[in-house]
């Protein structure tokens, strides 16, 4: 799946995107990521020499690589936003069904899609760029939708949930770019300009009923249909040809990192399932527990950014391009 690159931003969408950030960027990167204590060295030199043993790796990483770009994710003890608050993400069925929930939510995405399009890839998405380029990963799969593995140049990629970069018409299926959407907004709601109270792991903010009450959202411009995100949200399933094709290259690789994951949620947590089926040995960086710890024959517990450049330092030709 490929990244839909941005058009150039009008005035309006510049305008908005100072606003957000002066009002909705206050949290440090330690507001997002959990505190962790060292990793034990012996744990990661036993993760360093799976790694290189490995000739064929299937890596699948989840929201805990992304949040060290400053992005919050859902369940990380005491930032995530199940610990900071009583809300929680849309549910499929109530986007499909409800046109409130969908201005709800188109309101909301509105007004936090400058700065969460405008994050940055970090040292442990260049370094999965850069193990590509050496021939290290066979494959990547990543429960994440905010295109960081793209940006970084990613292309042995498959988005499991999608990408929050693209929108897609219910109707007639076309796919559009998100940047493209967010100008249609701000034609159809000049004047609209409302106070976000922070920022949600899927590039949403949070906004109270009144305020989203007057916001005006676009049909699909070919068929009039309803326009989504091209994401699974939540109580929607993943494509089972999908699921089968990742089966195929898991099935191709020698062993499974997985990174930044706690594999709670099941789409994911079925490819460890698959990888022990299949006799494929698993390593997990991630911090704190996972559901999958007692299937890995080696498990860190530590942010991906402190480990990972740990791992390329014995092999040179893995470091390039890493900053």
């Amino acid at each position: 799946m490929m990244w839909i690159s941005a058009p150039k931003c009008s005035l309006a969408f510049r305008k908005h995107s100072i606003a957000l950030i002066r009002r909705s960027s206050n949290l440090s990167l330690s507001g997002y990521v959990p505190g962790c204590p060292p990793a034990d060295p012996n744990e990661v030199e036993r993760l360093q020499d799976f790694v290189l043993r490995s000739q064929r790796l299937f890596v699948m990483t989840g929201a805990g690589i992304s949040t060290e770009s400053g992005i919050p994710d859902y369940r990380s003890e005491g930032v995530g936003l199940y610990a900071r608050t009583e809300r929680r993400p849309i549910q499929h069925a109530d986007f499909v069904r409800s046109q409130a929930a969908r201005r709800r939510y188109w309101a909301r995405n509105f007004v936090g899609w400058s700065q969460f399009s405008s994050h940055k890839p970090n040292v442990a998405h260049m370094a999965l760029y850069n193990w590509e380029n050496a021939g290290k990963l066979h494959w990547l799969v990543t429960q994440n939708v905010d295109a960081l593995h793209v940006k970084a140049g990613q292309r042995r990629l498959t988005e499991l949930h999608g990408c929050t970069h693209r929108v897609i018409c219910l109707g007639c299926h076309t796919v559009s770019s998100r940047f493209e959407l967010q100008e249609r907004f701000i034609a159809l709601n000049p004047s609209w300009n409302e106070q976000a109270y922070g920022v949600a792991p899927d590039g949403d903010v949070f906004l109270t009923d009144e305020q989203v009450s007057n916001f005006r959202v676009p049909p699909c411009d070919k068929c009039g249909g309803i326009l989504k995100p091209q994401v699974t949200f939540f109580g929607d399933t993943v494509n089972r040809e999908l699921v089968f094709s990742l089966y195929d290259r898991l099935g191709e690789a020698d062993a499974m990192l997985v990174m930044g994951s706690s594999l709670q949620v099941y789409s994911g947590y079925r490819f460890a399932l698959k990888a022990q089926e299949k006799g494929i040995p698993i390593a997990i960086l991630n911090i704190g527990p996972t559901r999958a710890d007692h299937l890995a024959v080696v498990k860190v517990s530590a942010r991906c950014g402190d480990v990972l450049p740990k791992l390329m330092s014995v092999n040179p030709c893995l470091q390039e391009n890493v900053s």
